[in-house]
């Protein structure tokens, strides 16, 4: 796990001394990817610039230090992620050159040794792991970027500037664009809009315009010849989901073994490091499976570790607790309260570069922390909800929908208009019928967010609005324009699946890369901890995309193979109660610890002379929320992680 950064430029290769100052400053906001070294690399005929911070993990001697050059000098690399078949490739290497000799144990080796005998498409086909590279070829002038088949690891590019100081950005990190001067930080208010609604801003697109994210699973070719990117696809998730083929199984502990065997075997490839390693245990299905799994395959005591809250209404590592002594792990708890959380929300802008609103950032920044004092890698449990149908909003949507496709739009149109229209009077006399028990916040939110998607014309129109954190963003951002196009072109390729099938396809493309893996990946790297996802190995993922529903919905069961693998290692009652995640309370600390940071940041002559946001909206929200009249808690967070992302790192750097 490291980081990289780099640039592509159209001019003469100007001074030297300039090209390494740029480099040296770029490379060095990357320093928490990895502390370990760097590495700096320049063409001498065309400027192209390579830059490297390394997190030593495998050969973690100097004879793995990037950029690396081929042995026949054609390419040069650098590269963030495992490649964790990389042994398997050098024996396949070595059947087809025998006279090959290595100079490391390093995967970076074995990459360029494959890039110079089968290409690089094809050898990253080969390739089992998470990544993102940069690699320039020396004989064809052409550089490549590739990214892995789920989106594990960041990478961003895009052409800045016009004419002969046009220069071509491509790194693991916006922050080290901030850093060349031809970066232009022109903000993209498209994004923004769509931030408000998803909470994060899905790929291809970033905050700023003209800079991209690269789609889970492409490759990138670019050049000075030719400045146009082209992108194609070597791996798509979209050809499992439409498979006509399912799985057939003659028993349900076939499909269980079958399930046991392909994650055991990711596990195992996974738990290769040259470095301490352990796993974050929740105690939920996920990391419980990853810890068995792991343990199974240990003579030693595998590490965990888990986070726990004082407040006992959000503590859930008493459970993570008894699956550690069930399984004889090396236990560690970290309990924290509303202190040790608000203390992170300073630094999430500079961790996060772009505006990020998923609050479980913060715990998830937490517990990284805590591992690293002990570990530089950690397994996680990531990627199960989305493969095995994991959220109840998939059940709750379709049940929603079962009932409302049968009323006429019309009527559904009518209504909605009717509920929206009620003042906050006429609400509280409804919720008066309601009795105490009822809280009136939740009440009146739910309401609205009811009506507004009574109207919706398909599942997918459904889905969008009950997950979003708000629902006319456009409303909110001065000449925002919402972009839907990845989401709307994902929902066409899936219009023939079920319902439930839709969900967790939209959501394995865009909410798992751009918020989950984003997440975790900014968190852990900001502590220089390297985080590792068997779940998503793309051998796993073909087979929970080959299995029909059955094996991940039953009798009113979310991920119920899941289930069912697990409880090879661990005993059911230790396992079956609701499910949590990482929720704080950010709705009381708006109203409470939060309120003067969120009122100096919501400060109405501050937007309106920043000239992105609505002032009188957000206000209008700030004192709604403040009054408990309604619960405005997703849609104020959004606006202030932008608030604080511009103001912190934006004006900053």
């Amino acid at each position: 796990m490291c980081g990289f950064t780099g640039y592509l430029s159209t001019g003469e290769n100007n001074h030297k001394i300039k090209s390494d100052l740029i480099i040296q400053k770029m490379t060095n906001s990357l320093v928490h990817r990895g502390p370990d070294s760097e590495g700096f690399w320049c063409d001498s005929q065309v400027e192209i610039v390579l830059g490297f911070r390394r997190l030593a993990i495998l050969d973690i001697s100097t004879n793995g230090n990037q950029p690396m050059i081929s042995k026949n000098g054609k390419y040069v690399i650098t590269f963030n992620g495992e490649i964790y078949n990389h042994l398997d490739l050098r024996k396949k290497i070595q059947i087809e050159d025998s006279g090959i000799s290595w100079i490391s144990t390093s995967d970076t080796e074995t990459l360029l040794a494959g890039f110079e005998l089968w290409g690089i498409e094809e050898t990253i086909k080969k390739c089992k792991g998470m990544f993102s590279f940069a690699v320039w070829c020396n004989k064809s002038r052409v550089l490549t970027l590739g990214r892995d088949r789920l989106g594990e690891k960041p990478l961003y590019y895009g052409w800045q500037g016009e004419g002969e100081q046009r220069v071509f950005l491509f790194g693991s990190e916006i922050k080290s664009f901030l850093k060349h001067p031809g970066f232009s930080k022109e903000i993209n208010r498209d994004a923004i809009s769509t931030f408000l609604r998803n909470s994060y801003i899905p790929a291809p697109h970033s905050i700023y315009k003209g800079i991209f994210k690269l789609l889970p699973g492409c490759l990138l070719r670019v050049s000075i010849n030719d400045q146009n990117p082209i992108i194609s696809k070597y791996w798509s998730a979209s050809k499992f989901i439409n498979g006509d083929k399912k799985l057939i199984f003659h028993s349900d502990a076939e499909a269980a073994d079958k399930l046991d065997h392909i994650l055991q075997k990711s596990v195992k490839q996974q738990m290769i490091a040259d470095v301490p390693l352990g796993a974050f245990l929740s105690g939920g299905i996920d990391s419980s499976l990853i810890v068995s799994m792991m343990q199974s395959q240990s003579l030693k005591k595998i590490r965990t570790f888990t986070i726990g809250f004082n407040q006992k209404e959000f503590n859930e590592a008493n459970h993570a607790k008894a699956i550690a002594s069930h399984l004889q792990t090396d236990h560690s708890e970290l309990y924290i309260d509303s202190s040790d959380l608000l203390d992170v929300i300073p630094n999430l802008p500079s961790i996060y570069d772009e505006p990020f609103a998923d609050s479980s950032q913060i715990p998830t920044y937490l517990i990284s922390q805590f591992a690293k004092q002990d570990v530089t890698v950690a397994l996680s449990g990531d990627g199960g909800d989305e493969l095995f149908g994991g959220y109840n909003r998939y059940q709750i949507t379709n049940q929603y929908w079962d009932r409302l496709k049968y009323v006429p739009v019309l009527i559904r149109k009518l209504l909605s208009a009717g509920i929206l229209s009620l003042s906050a009077k006429q609400i509280k006399s409804i919720y008066s019928l309601l009795g105490k028990n009822a809280n009136y916040s939740n009440f009146a939110d739910k309401l609205y967010k009811g009506a507004n998607v009574l109207p919706s014309k398909d599942i997918y129109s459904l889905y969008k609005g009950l997950t979003s954190a708000y629902i006319e963003p456009d409303s909110i951002v001065i000449n925002g324009n919402e972009s839907n196009e990845l989401f709307e072109s994902n929902y066409q390729k899936f219009k023939g699946l079920d319902n439930v099938s839709i969900m967790m396809a939209m959501d394995l493309l865009t909410y798992m890369p751009d918020d989950i893996l984003t997440k975790v990946d900014r968190a852990a790297m900001g502590v220089s901890l390297e985080t590792r996802v068997p779940m998503l190995d793309h051998k796993v993922v073909e087979f929970a995309l080959s299995l029909s529903n059955k094996y991940k919905l039953r009798n009113n069961q979310t991920k119920w193979l899941l289930k069912q693998t697990l409880y090879k290692y661990v005993p059911q009652k230790l396992i079956e109660r609701p499910k949590s995640g990482f929720a704080i309370p950010i709705g009381i600390w708006l109203r409470t610890s939060l309120r003067d940071w969120a009122d100096d940041l919501l400060d109405e002559r501050t937007i309106n002379d920043q000239g992105f946001l609505n002032p009188y909206l957000i206000r209008k929200r700030w004192h709604e929320h403040q009054s408990g009249s309604h619960n405005w808690e997703h849609f104020l967070w959004n606006v202030l992680m932008f608030q604080s992302w511009f103001i912190n790192f934006h004006e900053k750097n």
